[in-house]
């Protein structure tokens, strides 16, 4: 049996690379992998940039929180490779025209940004892209915002949480997909699990044919594919 679960980068490839750096994306991308997961914030002069957390202190070489910098000011602070940390737009550029689906999560479930669905969603339908972007986030107000703005995306809910009635619950919030810590016997939307790094784990999801496993090491996930 081929499997025809996607394989999607978390935060790029952290084993490799800086996690959401471009550095990682790049190889990635040229290593055709079939997706990118990253994390989305707004600097305080409102420009998107790509961080999971809400504060640069873990990943960089500055501290303090992204809400509290212009995008001149974040730009000063490097990733452990040097690269200053990446703006959204330098991610889509990157990805101009490649076969890579993405998967963008909106930071807003601790530091909500005022207006940045409207924002980001600008930014995307603006960029060259050959799939639909995945647009998740633990809050899913966001989620709402951003389909009350543009209801033709796609949109997911993520969640630690084993889900009641996951279909219902998705059909009533317009949701497109369900991106679970836990996989979850689900019909009719798309399933991708988060954060899937055990071979024996990701055998698993890939025999049960989920929409997408995210991992942190896509290569390792590839094989074990390849032998499912």
């Amino acid at each position: 049996m081929t499997s025809n679960s996607l394989i999607y980068g978390h935060r790029g490839v952290p084993v490799k690379f800086p996690e959401n750096s471009l550095a990682g994306f790049a190889y990635a991308i040229g290593h055709q992998i079939d997706g990118l997961e990253f994390d989305v914030h707004l600097t305080k002069d409102r420009v998107p940039v790509i961080m999971h957390d809400e504060e640069i202190n873990r990943t960089t070489d500055g501290m303090g929180r992204i809400a509290d910098y212009t995008y001149a000011e974040l730009r000063q602070f490097t990733l452990a490779n040097g690269e200053p940390v990446p703006s959204l737009k330098e991610l889509l550029d990157l990805v101009s025209g490649e076969p890579v689906h993405l998967n963008l999560e909106f930071k807003t479930d601790k530091h909500y940004y005022q207006g940045i669905e409207r924002i980001v969603l600008q930014l995307v339908q603006q960029a060259d892209l050959v799939y639909p972007v995945v647009f998740s986030s633990f809050n899913l107000r966001s989620l709402e915002r951003s389909h009350a703005i543009d209801p033709r995306q796609k949109y997911a809910f993520l969640t630690s949480a084993k889900l009641g009635d996951p279909e219902g619950f998705a059909v009533a919030e317009h949701l497109e997909g369900l991106h679970l810590e836990h996989y979850q016997d689900v019909q009719h939307v798309s399933e991708r699990v988060w954060t899937v790094d055990d071979p024996d784990d990701l055998r698993d999801l890939f025999s049960k044919q989920v929409s997408a496993v995210i991992t942190d090491n896509f290569e390792l996930a590839r094989e074990v594919r390849a032998a499912v």
